[in-house]
């Protein structure tokens, strides 16, 4: 099969299309033929060296695919050959044959194309496990969501509003922040011109928010406790921006803070299911309808990976970048 493989030289390292053997389903697992397969952080990552794969994952970049099942392990009962799914993925995705948990398989939501259902599983997860089945962002709360133009931010926006909550995104220029707004978000704050604590303690009358999802991390820290409300749940997914902040544990107490950290791709197979049962029953008619859908900036055939990490390092996309199979 063809997929995608780091080369390394001592000025760059560049990702190119190479063969590679087809992967064999075990008792667990599905075979997918790949369409689409979606580009996130995490692989730029991960090709830097920096974020190596678990344990008996595939090497190969990609962590969320669609496309037809084409083989199916000895105990795989609820997916046929032939299905059309999405998969969230502990590698694998840049190539035309991608292996799945079955558990972690979902259908593609009617009427979306294999390029859109890319776009659904890192996202998706990401959120529901960390806005809605940890910090149990409610109707009637309000949630801050940095980086608010992006794959995460995007699905953060819809789902709250979806649910009843209010929703504040950050993001780095007043077009971003424009289309946080078009998709519901309730205030957007282009951080680059203005304090965003300041910003939303004045959007909700001092009080703060009841949960932040970030994924900026280092100073940011300070900033998100002084921008929660009492009881209110700081969720961190990334650090862009570092891993060290300074915080201030009197604030913690006295709010009655929670901080929690999360990964999603060492997870085991069993936390997974659980949240794509949730998604399936929760979300998924949501998209069937139109309710909610995934933002999608770019669409570059597998050839063109590298252009594709091109304009995600370069934070210019809004939305979702996807591969074509």
């Amino acid at each position: 099969m063809r997929a995608v493989q780091i080369q390394t030289t001592a000025e760059l390292d560049q990702l190119v299309v190479t063969d590679w053997p087809k992967p064999t389903p075990g008792p667990n697992q599905v075979l997918i033929q790949t369409h689409a397969a979606g580009v996130n952080r995490p692989d730029l990552v991960q090709r830097r060296g920096l974020y190596p794969p678990p344990p008996g994952a595939s090497p190969i970049l990609g962590l969320e695919v669609a496309g037809s099942v084409a083989a199916i392990g000895s105990a795989v009962t609820k997916v046929e050959v032939g299905d059309s799914v999405c998969a969230l993925v502990t590698g694998g995705g840049y190539a035309e044959y991608c292996l799945a948990s079955a558990c972690c398989c979902l259908p593609i939501p009617r009427g979306f194309s294999f390029t859109q259902a890319a776009a659904l599983p890192e996202t998706f997860f990401t959120v529901w496990s960390n806005v809605f089945d940890r910090a149990r962002l409610q109707a009637g709360e309000s949630l801050l969501v940095h980086g608010g133009s992006s794959g995460i931010g995007t699905t953060a926006i819809q789902l709250a509003k979806a649910f009843g909550a209010r929703a504040i995104a950050t993001a780095g220029s007043d077009e971003k922040c424009r289309r946080c707004l078009e998709l519901g978000a309730d205030l957007a704050v282009n951080y680059r011109q203005q304090d965003f604590v300041e910003a939303v303690l004045d959007f909700t009358g001092g009080k703060g928010v009841n949960v932040i999802l970030d994924m900026v991390g280092g100073d940011y820290l300070p900033r998100n406790l002084k921008s929660l409300a009492s009881d209110g749940r700081l969720m961190q997914i990334g650090i862009q921006q570092g891993s060290k902040a300074e915080i201030n544990l009197a604030a913690l107490l006295m709010k009655r803070l929670t901080l929690a950290g999360s990964t999603l791709r060492s997870r085991s197979d069993e936390f997974k299911a659980n949240i794509a049962e949730q998604l399936r029953e929760k979300v998924w008619p949501l998209l069937a309808s139109g309710q909610v859908k995934p933002v999608i900036d770019s669409v570059f055939p597998l050839a063109e990976a590298d252009q594709a990490h091109r304009l995600m390092e370069s934070s210019q996309h809004i939305g979702k970048i996807i591969l074509e199979l």
